[in-house]
């Protein structure tokens, strides 16, 4: 069965950091295009980062230049480093495939960046 874990989030004063992390079971996480993704209070899931088999990697202009995905396929693990955090960036967050995610989804782990 596949199952995400996601951990890391906290509550964060703006411009301070976290790192979050992901790790996967059930799938054969090398093979898999993966993405995070975030839900803002009241709002729709949305795209955060994503990172490809071949290392290609993506951002929403929201968090380019703050956010960096990584991922080590050897821990089937995928992480995300978040800096000068604004309180925007208050969700909670997933990780999952690209284009098709994969039922269930994690639990996520909550980010809030508030003074």
């Amino acid at each position: 069965q596949v199952r995400f874990v996601e951990s890391g989030g906290d509550l964060v004063q703006p411009g301070g950091s976290l790192r979050l992390s992901c790790t996967a079971s059930g799938i054969i996480f090398r093979e898999k295009n993966m993405a995070w993704y975030r839900r803002p209070p009241g709002k729709q899931r949305e795209l955060v980062a994503t990172m490809t088999t071949t290392g290609n990697i993506k951002y929403p202009s929201a968090v380019k230049g703050r956010f960096t995905i990584s991922r080590d396929d050897a821990e089937n693990t995928m992480y995300l480093q978040m800096n000068d955090l604004r309180p925007e960036d208050t969700a909670l967050y997933f990780c999952n495939t690209i284009w098709t995610p994969i039922e269930p989804w994690g639990q996520g782990t909550q980010v809030t960046v508030s003074s």
